[in-house]
Formats: structure tokens, sequence, C-alpha cells
């Protein structure tokens, strides 16, 4: 079965073949969100490089609406935080929804994005990490989601990107645990891709390696690597949840104050 994606261009490239002539009748299938598309069509003579110039104004116009629908949605992201901003929100509230997209962004963008970790990566840090394609880290560099230790959740991703990175069995045991682990670990349990001193140059040496790719076949290719059941909208939501309670207000102030947190359960 094909991704729904490129199942449609395909659909999408056989009409316009089919209404050209360069195409004629022979039967197959492709499966569409669980729907089954029967249709009939085969190559005429000659008519390969109409095909392919069809296939190509497909792929274009595909490109073209799916840069419309990303701009749609980062317009949508701008206009719930000003949204937010407007209606005098919590500043919390409004941070959490910033680096959220800010995350997303980092996730859906066409271009492959490399996080090279330094140091600490705790929370809000590591989920930046988790949002990149690649992540190297130097030997020095700490990894972790401690925010169980306050009282509340990873919210910019980490329960969904930790979990598809190192599988749901570490995912759960890190962020039950909220314990940190160091570059060699985070290597063996496949958190990060590899460990370089100095990290920087590592990064660079591997963007220069894919700038030198077709841009056009590494966006394709993250995109289809992506694609996943859409969780993360019930972490966000959970996450604003949690923030309300008296939990969360404890485990927050019991950090600042530098005490151990008194957990009520509410």
């Amino acid at each position: 079965m094909l991704p729904d994606e490129l199942a449609g261009t395909v659909l999408a490239c056989i009409d316009r073949a089919l209404e050209t002539g360069s195409l004629t009748t022979i039967e197959y299938d492709l499966e569409i969100q669980g729907v089954v598309h029967w249709r009939e069509a085969r190559m005429v003579p000659g008519g390969e490089e109409e095909v392919v110039a069809i296939l190509r104004d497909v792929t274009e116009q595909r490109r073209a609406e799916e840069g419309e629908r990303r701009l749609a949605a980062e317009q949508a992201a701008l206009r719930r935080v000003a949204t937010l901003v407007a209606g005098n929100a919590a500043p919390e509230q409004v941070f959490q929804t910033v680096t959220e997209e800010v995350c997303r962004l980092l996730e859906t963008m066409p271009k492959p994005t490399i996080a090279a970790i330094n140091g600490f990566a705790l929370g809000g840090g590591c989920e930046l990490a988790l949002a990149c394609d690649i992540r190297y880290a130097s030997s020095r560099a700490k990894l972790g989601q401690p925010e169980i230790n306050l009282g509340i959740v990873p919210g910019w991703g980490g329960t969904q990107r930790l979990a598809r990175v190192c599988g749901i069995g570490v995912a759960k045991e890190l962020i039950f645990s909220g314990r940190t682990v160091d570059a060699e670990e985070a290597l063996r349990i496949g958190l990060v891709n590899a460990l370089a001193d100095p990290v920087v140059d590592k990064a660079l040496e591997t963007a220069r390696e894919l700038a030198a790719k077709s841009p056009v076949a590494l966006a394709l290719a993250k995109r289809l690597v992506n694609l996943s059941p859409g969780a993360l909208d019930s972490e966000a939501d959970s996450f604003g949840e949690l923030f309300a309670s008296e939990d969360a207000r404890e485990g927050l102030k019991a950090f600042v104050e530098k005490r151990a947190a008194n957990f009520v359960g509410r």
C-alpha cells in the first residue's frame, strides 16, 4: 500500500494521462485511507514522454499545494499566539504555544535539521533536539526529561518523539524516572546518532554532505519517514491541563525553593 499522499499523486497523474489519451485501460488498485480505488490504465505506444511530463506537472502542483498548506499552518500558529497575547493569557501558556510550534517546524520543515548537543539538554532542550532529524552529542553532553520531578510531563512533543526515537520501553523509563543520561548511554539507547568532539564540526560536516544531495528527494524522504499518527496535539492538550494542577504548582515552587516537593495528587 502506498502512503496516502503518494497514492493521491499517482491517481492524479493517471487521471490526467487518461484524459490526454496517453493511457488506455488495465486493471489496478490503490488503497487510500482504507478505501480501495479500482481503476484501469495502460500505456499507449509512444505515450511515455507525455506521461513523464504529466507526472512532472502533477508533482509540481502537489509541491505548491504542500507549500501553501505549510504557510497556512504557520499563519494559524501565529494567530494562536496573537490570540493568546491579546486575551492576556498567562505567559507560560504563550510560551508553551510558541515552543510547540518551534518543535513542529523543526520536524516538518523540508530541509533536514541537525542538533549539536554540547552540554545539558534537559526537558525542553531534549525535546528541541528530538524534533531535529539528526542528533550529535559531545562526550560531556547530558540529556533527559526530568519534568516528572516537577509534577508535570514533557509538553513539547517529548512523550511522542522520545518513544519514536528510542522505543516505548526506553521512553517510559526515562519519562517516568526523570533521570539524566550521559553521552555514552544516549548513544547506546539511540537518543543520539553519534558522539563527536568538537560536536559542532561533526554537525557542519554532515550538513555539507546533505547540502550536496537533491533538496526535493531529501524533503520527500523526510516527509515519508515522519508519517505517523498525530498524537502530538493530545500531548499538548494534556500538558496544558496538567500545568494547572496543584501538583504542578507545588513541583515548580519546590524546584525554585530547592526543596523536596510535597505532591498531593491533585
